[in-house]
């Protein structure tokens, strides 16, 4: 991994989170925030360690998990650039109750806890927007859970394939889309076991709906796809 010092004034300047922050305040977030560089499959932390800032990711992918005591993983999220984790565990001063692994080669930023409580001491727009951005976390949990009660398995990974997809395509156009990660690791996202994600994919393909070739995935039809029951 390229080891070239990083712009971490700059980089906190573009995050929604500090965006409205005066020059001086931002200065202060940067001076007790610090760059973790880790390789893939290296781990951030483990689970039961305690929390000393929350992750911003500038590049690179995490994941968020626990094991069972039988062994299996459970993926509870993937997180990508732009993305940040580990506020909510931070505010209640409490263990992680996951450990985090990078599934790539990764750089983050991590904001220490004191920064992030005198800003909210002196700023309550900031205050806010934290508020918010744990909200919309909050929200896709309940999503998930959602999910995993009420959908099919099929309509689970037909979701997460439509996930995918970056633009609103054409009407019965194809669209080509790469996973993020591994299939394993997707199914443990999904609450699937591989072997029934590589099912419900032989399915999708046998239906003509798709075409897979390792991580990548053709798209035949995005309108059929998504109304098909399986």
């Amino acid at each position: 991994m390229s080891q070239e010092k990083i712009d971490i004034h700059g980089l906190l300047g573009r995050m929604p989170l500090f965006s409205a922050l005066s020059a001086d305040d931002l200065q202060h977030v940067a001076d007790a925030t610090r760059e973790k560089r880790i390789q893939k499959g290296e781990m951030l932390f483990q689970r039961g360690d305690q929390p000393k800032g929350f992750y911003y990711v500038i590049f690179g992918q995490i994941k968020l998990a626990f094991s069972s005591p039988n062994g299996n993983e459970k993926v509870v999220e993937i997180l990508g650039p732009h993305q940040s984790f580990g506020e909510a565990v931070m505010f209640m001063d409490r263990q992680y109750p996951v450990f985090a692994e990078s599934l790539a080669d990764t750089l983050l930023l991590h904001i220490t806890r004191d920064a992030v409580f005198n800003l909210i001491d002196q700023d309550s727009g900031f205050a806010r927007r934290m508020l918010a951005g744990m909200a919309i976390r909050l929200h896709s949990i309940v999503r998930d859970v959602e999910s995993y009660s009420l959908r099919s398995s099929t309509q689970r990974v037909v979701g997460y394939l439509l996930q995918q997809v970056p633009d609103a395509p054409c009407a019965n156009a194809q669209v080509d889309v790469d996973l993020p990660t591994s299939k394993q690791i997707i199914a443990s996202r999904l609450n699937l076991t591989p072997e029934t994600l590589s099912r419900i994919f032989h399915d999708l393909s046998d239906a003509g709906l798709i075409t897979v070739q390792g991580k990548h995935i053709a798209l035949h039809n995005v309108d059929k796809l998504r109304n098909y029951e399986g």
